[in-house]
């Protein structure tokens, strides 16, 4: 039997968002640039996906701008803000992606900004506190924090941070690439949000595609030059089925999202109960069983100590069953997680994280904690 259950790192594409891209693979090999009819046509469909994103966001054609992923999203807001917005002082977290951490860790080595890390409470949320005290004395600040913790699921409260920014005159940019198509986003509401990053991967589209929504409010200037593609905010021949798939893919995932959200959660708990009735000593990072709390596609299990953890996720795979996970300690050239570093999970227990689609099954989920408990045997 296969199992795939790292749907965190990245999905299966869903059929239907394959069937979407089929014709503009085959036919819609137009340049968007170009003045004539092929390139008309392929102009239309991408303009048709930016309104179709906008309206799944409630926001503006105008505040879409496709990129390559999550990470080029990420990287063009953080330094945009610094380099056109005047922003001196970035304050983020130990636990973000790298695509975050490395980009600001590279602007402070650079003298261009200076870098706060905001405390984490003992399940490794943002202590909101902390957060509001040092923007109290922070002039042009941009606060970067992301919606969901891609290893241990922590959610934050994306509309308090948006409030404390707002009192202080913070911008803030959220990589929302764990939740976006996962959850609903209303930016009408959220509206003192300045910068969400999205990777359509995440959700069951393809891969090499994702878009910044910026907020109306905000002036950048490109990250990347060489062309006037994307309303002049971006360089280069725009992916244009890539497009497409990523707007088919949001339609797929909103279609029926309370359904998803409930059938994946009942798989997580699931997964809870049989590794609890399977494996003593099991435990849960973070705030990883607390669904309030916590990101319903992702589950990370800190396991007993064992001598054969540096092989669980290989023997895993033998198995059939894909997962990933790693620890919190360094040794040789594994420099381990910093994200169970920064939470301070305990170093001799190893970690797996299961993440969760709504292609998964129960029947999936008993065989990796089969699998997972004959390891342990």
């Amino acid at each position: 039997m296969k199992v795939y259950l790292d749907n965190a790192a990245t999905t299966p594409m869903d059929p239907e968002v394959f069937e979407a891209m089929v014709p503009v693979l085959k036919d819609g090999f137009g340049n968007p640039s170009s003045t004539h009819s092929y390139g008309r046509k392929i102009k239309s469909l991408i303009e048709r996906a930016r309104k179709n994103v906008a309206k799944h966001l409630n926001c503006t054609p105008g505040e879409i701008f496709f990129t390559s992923g999550g990470t080029e999203a990420d990287n063009m807001a953080i330094q945009c803000a610094v380099r056109d917005l005047g922003v001196k002082h970035i304050i983020t977290s130990a636990i973000e992606h790298h695509a975050v951490g490395h980009t600001v860790e590279k602007l402070k080595s650079a003298g261009l900004v200076e870098l706060t890390y905001v405390h984490l409470d003992e399940y490794g949320h943002v202590d909101l506190q902390h957060l509001d005290q040092i923007l109290s004395t922070s002039p042009k600040t941009l606060v970067s924090l992301m919606h969901a913790n891609n290893e241990v699921g922590n959610l934050l409260p994306l509309e308090r941070v948006s409030e404390i920014c707002e009192k202080h005159g913070a911008l803030f940019h959220s990589d929302t690439v764990q939740t976006m198509a996962h959850y609903r986003f209303d930016m009408k509401v959220v509206d003192k949000v300045h910068f969400l990053a999205c990777s359509a991967h995440k959700f069951h589209g393809p891969k090499g595609i994702g878009f910044l929504y910026v907020n109306k409010d905000v002036q950048i200037n490109p990250l990347i030059h060489g062309g006037s593609q994307e309303r002049n905010m971006r360089g280069g021949t725009e992916n244009v089925y890539g497009i497409v798939g990523l707007s088919k893919a949001m339609d797929v995932a909103f279609e029926d999202l309370i359904h998803h959200q409930e059938h994946v959660t009942e798989l997580k708990f699931y997964m809870i109960d049989r590794l609890n009735s399977s494996i003593d000593d099991v435990q849960y990072n973070a705030d990883c069983d607390n669904l309030a709390r916590s990101l319903y596609t992702v589950l990370s299990v800190s396991l007993p100590p064992t001598d054969i953890a540096p092989m669980l996720l290989f023997n895993m795979d033998i198995m059939g069953v894909a997962c990933s996970g790693g620890s919190a300690c360094t040794s040789g050239a594994n420099t381990g997680s910093h994200v169970l570093a920064g939470i301070e999970a305990p170093m001799d227990r190893p970690t797996i994280r299961f993440s969760f689609s709504r292609f998964n099954t129960k029947e999936e989920i008993d065989y990796a904690v089969t699998c997972l408990s004959k390891l342990y045997a």
